[in-house]
């Protein structure tokens, strides 16, 4: 099978399976009554070109991480998402697959925390799990990112048990200086152009030849997979910043264009496969 774009190379592999793994519990396990079976798995990861042992070696990893529950269902051996690994997949749904970008009278909200410290291992988790949400850094210990994220965020800290360290403000920039210079003081948008860049060369070539023929779903499972894997982390680096506080054409919302015309044009047939392939190791 060729390589295809995204997926597992020999190098690095073993640091790429487990989120390639996620998604393929997020997309399927889900309408499955949040099970799969272990050989559905090891399968449809064998279409990706990962050899079975890996696969059950990052499985462990991720049930080790409580991601992943070891359950069986009619005698067969198989994995179920841990409650909170659904719950942060059903708040990803809205970040990959809707977008919402901010707008200026969403306002702000601002985290501020202290962590004694005896408890420095918290310090490194918030600011991790603040990372993960989009958040840029005003200054030590201050963080900021749209107002519409001010639910979200307090959602995501009590479920980490990190809400005890925390406060978290909602308001409006009032003062001083030009506001989009400081975004990009505490966002970095370089590197978020440089993601995007580096996604849109990947997967043009992708869509094109997608648009051209229509895919067979085993191939559009090769081809949707490690595309959506890819994806899935940029629009938490990306906090969604009102487009007037953003660079003049920000690749961003190109990039986001082209995943849900790939979303569109794979994402059903890719379905398709991996449903028989579950259906058939049940």
């Amino acid at each position: 099978m060729p390589v295809q774009p995204g997926a597992p190379a020999a190098a690095g592999r073993d640091t790429r399976l487990g989120p390639l793994i996620i998604t393929i519990f997020g997309l399927y396990a889900r309408a499955e009554r949040n099970w799969l079976s272990v050989a559905s798995i090891v399968r449809l990861m064998a279409d990706l070109g990962v050899e079975g042992q890996a696969v059950r070696s990052s499985i462990s990893r991720l049930k080790r991480r409580g991601v992943l529950e070891s359950t069986r269902h009619a005698g067969a051996a198989g994995y179920s998402l841990a409650a909170p690994a659904l719950e942060t997949l059903a708040e990803g749904d809205v970040r990959i697959f809707e977008r919402v970008r901010a707008v200026a009278e969403d306002g702000w909200v601002v985290v501020v925390f202290s962590v004694p410290e005896s408890e420095r291992g918290k310090r490194h988790e918030l600011r991790t799990t603040l990372t993960r949400l989009g958040y840029g850094t005003a200054a030590p210990g201050v963080w900021v990112a749209p107002g519409n994220l001010a639910a979200e965020t307090r959602r995501t800290l009590e479920r980490r048990g990190l809400a005890e360290y925390v406060d978290i403000f909602t308001g409006d920039h009032f003062a001083f200086g030009d506001l989009r210079s400081k975004v990009r003081d505490w966002w970095d948008l370089d590197e978020l152009t440089a993601l995007y860049s580096d996604f849109l060369r990947r997967y043009r070539p992708v869509r094109d030849a997608a648009r051209e023929t229509e895919k067979p779903p085993a191939q559009a499972f090769q081809l949707y997979l490690p595309m959506l894997t890819e994806w899935r982390r940029l629009p938490y680096r990306d906090p969604g910043l009102p487009l007037a506080l953003l660079p003049p054409g920000w690749n961003g919302v190109t990039a986001g264009a082209l995943f849900d015309e790939l979303n569109t044009l794979l994402g059903a047939p890719a379905r398709e496969h991996a449903l028989e392939v579950i259906h058939d190791h049940r």
